[in-house]
């Protein structure tokens, strides 16, 4: 019989570089994250021009304030860098390009629409100018209260009834510029009319539609067959109600929008040389259109790759201010026509590193209990066999070794549902099967990718234990769960320690599909990650980053899991730990999650005490057991949705 393999080899010392490394935390993070020398995950948020915070730290102390996980952490000092940085590279590609046209931003709301992070991004970009994108009724009304700038733009998206348009008249009579974007020609002559009867000035865009789209998975938002926009027919007819309602004037901005999260800078580079050529013909017309908007599609490196991949970007923000800025100016150029305002829509590239989503993994499905690996002639035959397979295992035979294995595991459950087999049985050849499974998929993990047979390919997978933790991925993370998209996800603290266990991420919902099984790679995605092994004395904590846009906003209650709760953070030098909490927000309570629903709290106690007060006359209670029954609901409506772990 050949011995068992020995794992002589001892693994090598591992390093914060090491955890750098496996987690791409330098490749994603934008020079805002790093992880310290005790080994926590620390945030920057004016990256090299501050001091780097623990996370951990921060967590500390919303714990302080009785804020538990699953916390929602926003970094300010973060959100404005952001829109400093965005700013800075248009005005500096405009300086080094000798543009003659200045660039006017705005934040499309509808991102991330949360009154704090709006008013932060505005106040941050007040120095510039830079305003709003709204696209519904709701955000209109919004963008009106908030928006003070005169000079800066509240772009309207969206399909527009006469709410919505008077609401945007009403902003021009405050001086403000509000410029419609007519996305249909019923629009144009909605806007004519109202404008009239209020006699005011409208300041009007127009939403082209280009051949040029985008890729990926929101490639369908562009191009001739997109949701919005005109045809260039729809467009000179457009022009001439405006000219027949002696409005011509009012047509000031072209628009148009190929998708978001653009990876491919060729992309957009095509698309805006498309659309500085409508401009440009139009102003050869003789329209006097003052702004280009780019719209969105600025994307962000989730995945670290800096590639074309749906998850990732090949270019950085100041290439993306580049070339938007050089197209536009080399097509004016050729066609002899004044340089325009620059507008860009970028959301997502503002919001999203500003949040990390901290959960608490507090439990583990593993594959592999430790078992005995003695031989005993009292064990059943499947037992033993399986226990001689682990026995004999070496390199030389591990593909037979796994045949074998599968068919034993077989046997034994065709055994059992022939009544065969006694639970005892079926439980232990189930621990020693994925036991040996893990032996033969480390011998795997030591070969040639290449050379590894079929149906051991996807072992590691088929071996990856479960973190339990406390969230909900409908909640907090829906577009991993709808459109597969991937968020960096790193422990936020024991960086220091080599993790041990290959694992995915299952939420507290009651549904298969709460879980995270997609992760972020370097040249493709992930199906595991490395995690550590969870400690009873101790909380494991991690971070999932990048959830800024649109994940606060497009959550939903599924479970009747709510709101979690939220901390926001500002930097201080007056202050020990370098920062202090400004505003804590708690989560939703039971009580106003099921008022969502139309439960009424206050019918649902009385109903309670009704069937508690029947029960006291059924001697089924006593009296003071009942009434301590009814406090300890009326309590637990004030409680959290998510799980209390001590």
């Amino acid at each position: 019989m050949t011995t068992q393999i020995e794992e002589t080899v001892e693994p090598q010392e591992w390093t914060l570089e090491d955890a750098n490394a496996l987690y791409m935390i330098d490749r994603w993070g934008g020079g805002y994250f790093d992880v310290n020398a005790d080994g926590a995950l620390t945030v920057a948020p004016l990256q090299e021009a501050g001091v780097a915070i623990p996370i951990v730290d921060v967590l500390k102390e919303a714990q302080v304030l009785n804020l538990s996980t699953p916390l929602l952490i926003r970094f300010q000092d973060l959100l404005r860098h952001r829109v400093l940085t965005l700013n800075n590279a248009f005005n500096r590609a405009i300086t080094d390009l000798n543009y003659r046209g200045t660039y006017r931003g705005v934040f499309p709301i509808k991102v991330n629409q949360l009154r704090e992070v709006v008013e932060e991004i505005l106040d941050a970009g007040r120095p510039f100018n830079y305003g709003l994108e709204v696209g519904s009724k709701p955000e209109m009304f919004a963008g009106l209260a908030v928006h003070s700038d005169p000079e800066s733009l509240i772009v309207c998206n969206g399909y527009k009834d006469t709410a919505f348009i008077r609401m945007a008249m009403i902003g021009r009579k405050l001086g403000k510029k509000v410029i419609l974007i007519a996305e249909k020609l019923s629009e144009i002559r909605a806007i004519v009319k109202i404008a009239t009867e209020m006699n005011v000035e409208p300041y009007i865009g127009m939403r082209v539609r280009l051949l040029s789209k985008g890729a990926g998975k929101w490639a369908t938002s562009g191009g001739e067959h997109a949701k919005f926009g005109l045809s260039t027919a729809e467009i000179l007819e457009a022009i001439e109600i405006l000219r027949d309602a002696n409005m011509e004037s009012a047509f000031k901005l072209l628009h148009f929008h190929i998708g978001s999260q653009i990876p491919d800078i060729q992309t957009i580079k095509r698309a805006v040389r498309e659309a500085a050529m409508y401009y440009a013909k139009l102003h050869k017309m003789g329209h006097g259109l003052e702004y280009l908007d780019v719209g969105g599609g600025l994307a962000i490196d989730y995945d670290g790759s800096k590639s074309t991949f749906h998850s990732s970007m090949n270019y950085s923000i100041e290439e993306y201010a580049n070339d938007i800025v050089y197209n536009i100016m080399d097509v004016c150029d050729e066609e002899k026509v004044p340089h325009p305002s620059i507008v860009s829509e970028s959301g997502r590239a503002i919001v999203a590193h500003h949040s990390v989503l901290v959960v608490q993994a507090f439990g583990a499905i593993e594959k592999t209990p430790i078992e005995p690996r003695t031989v005993r002639s009292s064990d059943h035959k499947l037992v033993r066999e399986l226990l001689e397979i682990d026995q004999s295992l070496n390199e030389d035979r591990f593909t037979e070794a796994w045949h074998d294995l599968v068919q034993i595991k077989e046997q034994s459950q065709t055994m059992f549902e022939l009544g065969l087999l006694g639970l005892d049985v079926k439980a232990r050849v189930e621990n020693l099967f994925w036991e040996v499974a893990e032996r033969i998929e480390r011998l795997v993990r030591q070969m040639d990718p290449q050379e590894v047979p079929e149906d051991l390919r996807n072992l590691k997978i088929e071996l990856a234990d479960q973190h339990i933790c406390n969230f909900s991925v409908f909640q907090s993370l829906l577009d991993h769960w709808a459109l597969g998209q991937l968020f960096p996800i790193v422990p936020i603290h024991r960086l220091d320690e080599r993790p041990q266990l290959e694992s995915t991420l299952v939420d507290i919902t009651c549904d298969s599909d709460g879980k995270v099984s997609k992760f972020i790679d370097l040249n493709d995605v992930r199906e595991t990650l490395p995690l550590h092994d969870l400690r009873p004395d101790q909380p494991y904590y991690l971070g999932i980053f990048l959830t800024g846009a649109y994940q606060d906003i497009m959550g939903d209650i599924h479970n009747l899991f709510g709101r979690v709760n939220e901390v926001h953070v500002f930097l201080d030098d007056d202050e020990e730990s370098g920062f202090y909490i400004e505003e804590e927000i708690p989560g939703q309570s039971i009580g106003e999650v099921l008022a969502m629903t139309q439960y009424d709290w206050r019918d649902m106690e009385k109903r309670m005490k009704a069937q508690i007060d029947a029960a006291i006359k059924q001697d089924r209670l006593k009296p003071t057991e009942g009434m301590r029954l009814l406090q300890d609901y009326e309590r637990g409506l004030k409680d959290q949705t998510y799980l209390t772990l001590e």
